[in-house]
């Protein structure tokens, strides 16, 4: 009798965190309603409806399922064969007492054993290196799909969500098609099968037998919608502890400084006993079915027993064919026993598949995955980057706020740097944000050399636009690996002058140079080592357009001199916006923008605006300030 496979716990993994906005977050709304784990919706479709979805990934292994179904399918009725030999047993040698006779009904028993265990074999054998391709490919879609989905995305869905559809859900999606896929089809014509045979033997006794499967199938059915929704409860909940781990483990540092283990130790135990309530309430519903699916069959094998045993007292069937009967009606126990289990797991595979897709169904922005070509659209004639009336508010801000950015228009000359300055939450570091695309603006266009953005395709657009973010983001990778993420085809030149433009010369002293592993998040690195060498991936490919977001602000005065310095030849040959929080690097720009309340309230040299704006000298001054005061700190 096949075992039912234990699910494996997923694997808890950390990715890293997003870039800072410089305006406020806006808070994350909730989960889509199918996703959230509070409130889980049930599914819009059904069970079948869902797993059919699969089907285009398991169609290129689709000899491999059906040999599969057709060897499990052979073992089991090879099974079903043992009562018959039984019943020539009894009714031969056993009725005539000719013990002779029982050697070939023994090898008989014994081929038949074999057989089952061969065929089982071949149908495990079958599919296992077949089945590690689908996963690995539906992860790598899933993978690729979650790069190409925008940042607003990715912005409402906790990682721990993300994480636990890459592990748990593809590992589920896996045993299902390994087992229950299998042995539903299987048990199934078995079942059919073997009530055939019982029905040959003693047409009385099987009736008997089968009266239970009404009343299981109307329970069946109750059963699919309740576990259903434990089922994806269970799921959610678990993406959620995925997300609480990993918050833990990458922001280790604030929870030991400020004391806090404790608390977030008991959000995790808290979380931890939401999902053991659930995983209990899935037990409980199985245990109920599971009671019945083998109680009715024994209450009505027991009645079907008591009229043999009186049919052959009278001589009405024969001991052999009671024997067989019987036989055949406990080979049928286990296909009947799995039922409760196989539409279990069946749902949870439905339930795992509809939150891959739910990932995959996610629009993409417009052209996201549109190929650079040669046909695609290009800058024109150099004109630098234009906003025109550009407005954006988040999607998830409340419909009665305010846009955040409301009509912006500046126009920064092509090869000159402008500098953007403002009040925290004036949404600068939204507006840098939006000429690489990771937002798109609501209203309003942005052009490069003339060229609206959404008529580039994003892969010619980000190579021709280079960020470096206020909050660096390091991988677990070679400090080259890092670094060439901004120009892959860059050579050993470009990249030692990047980080020498950066001052990043820190980098020959690591034990490997540049070939050192910077580790998770680049922890092993100072905050101004990890943003030198973000602005050394920025600068490392000589993009035509750059976008810094205050790429100085963890130097001291000392490097910040030298960085900015460097930088002056970089920015000689580009068309950069700058971020500024600082007058030194302010004087980086060839002129100014103040961005007010969504607005650009002035634009200028530094002495312009100092010159002709209150709220700029004012803003200087707070800077200025502030500066001495770290300074002299």
């Amino acid at each position: 009798m096949p075992e039912p496979a234990t699910p494996a716990q997923p694997a808890l993994s950390a990715q890293p965190a997003a870039p800072a906005h410089d305006a406020p977050a806006p808070s994350a709304p909730p989960e889509p309603p199918a996703a959230h784990p509070a409130a889980p919706a049930q599914r819009p479709r059904g069970t079948v409806r869902s797993l059919l979805r699969i089907w285009p990934y398991a169609r290129p292994i689709r000899w491999y399922l059906l040999g599969s179904t057709s060897a499990a399918l052979v073992a089991s009725l090879t099974g079903l064969l043992i009562p018959l030999v039984l019943k020539q047993i009894v009714d031969g040698p056993v009725a005539h007492h000719d013990s002779s006779g029982l050697w070939w009904p023994a090898a008989q028993l014994l081929l038949l054993g074999l057989a089952e265990a061969v065929f089982f074999g071949i149908r495990r054998w079958l599919l296992a290196r077949p089945l590690s391709g689908v996963e690995r490919t539906m992860r790598a879609d899933l993978y690729a799909r979650l790069q190409r989905l925008p940042v607003a995305f990715h912005d409402r869905w906790p990682s721990g969500q993300l994480l636990s559809r890459a592990t748990s859900d593809m590992f589920t999606i896996r045993l299902f098609l390994a087992f229950p896929l299998v042995f539903l089809i299987v048990n199934s014509l078995v079942f059919l099968i073997g009530i055939g045979i019982m029905f040959l033997l003693d047409w009385q006794l099987a009736v008997i037998a089968v009266v239970p499967a009404v009343p299981l199938i109307m329970l069946c059915s109750y059963f699919e919608r309740r576990y259903s929704a434990a089922a994806r409860l269970a799921q959610d909940q678990n993406g959620d502890l995925a997300t609480i781990v990993e918050e833990s483990v990458l922001g280790i540092r604030i929870l030991k400084a400020f004391g806090r283990h404790r608390t977030m130790a008991q959000r995790f135990r808290g979380q931890a006993r939401e999902l053991r309530g659930t995983e209990l309430n899935k037990a409980r519903l199985l245990a109920n079915l599971w009671a019945v699916i083998v109680g009715l069959p024994e209450l009505a094998l027991a009645c079907a027993l008591a009229l043999g045993v009186v049919q052959v007292a009278h001589d009405v069937t024969t001991a052999g064919t009671l024997v067989a009967f019987l036989s055949t009606a406990l080979a049928l126990r286990w296909p009947v026993e799995s039922l409760g289990w196989l539409l279990a797991y069946s749902n949870e595979a439905a339930t795992a598949t509809d939150r891959f897709f739910e990932v995959l169904d996610a629009p993409l922005a417009d052209a996201d995955d549109r190929p650079a070509t040669a046909s695609a659209a290009t800058p024109g004639e150099p004109d630098g980057i234009r906003f025109e009336g550009v407005r954006f508010r988040y999607p998830d801000a409340p419909a009665d706020t305010p846009d955040l950015l409301q009509g912006v228009d500046l126009h920064i000359r092509s090869g000159e740097t402008m500098a953007l300055v403002g009040g925290t939450g004036s949404g600068k570091t939204t507006l840098t944000a939006l000429l690489p695309r990771l937002y798109d603006c609501t209203a309003g266009r942005i052009t490069l050399d003339g060229t609206d953005l959404t008529e580039l395709a994003r892969p010619r657009l980000r190579e021709l636009v280079s960020v470096a973010f206020e909050e660096p983001t390091l991988f677990s990778a070679s400090v080259r690996e890092n670094v060439l993420m901004g120009a892959p085809e860059a050579d050993q030149e470009a990249l030692a002058e990047a980080l020498d433009t950066a001052q990043a010369q820190f980098v020959r002293a690591l034990p490997q140079g540049p070939d050192t592993q910077v580790g998770e998040q680049g922890l092993s690195l100072s905050g101004g080592q990890r943003q030198r060498l973000a602005l050394a991936r920025a600068v490392v490919g000589r993009p035509e357009f750059l976008v810094l977001d205050d790429p100085l602000s963890a130097l001291d005065v000392h490097t910040e001199a030298l960085v900015e310095k460097a930088l002056r030849r970089v920015l000689a040959d580009t068309t950069a916006l700058v971020v500024a929080h600082r007058p030194s690097t302010v004087m980086l720009a060839d002129r100014v923008a103040m961005l007010v309340d969504g607005r650009i309230a002035a634009v200028g040299t530094h002495h312009e605006l100092l010159e002709s704006s209150p709220a700029y000298r004012q803003l200087m001054s707070g800077e200025l300030s502030s500066a001495m005061e770290r300074s002299n700190a």
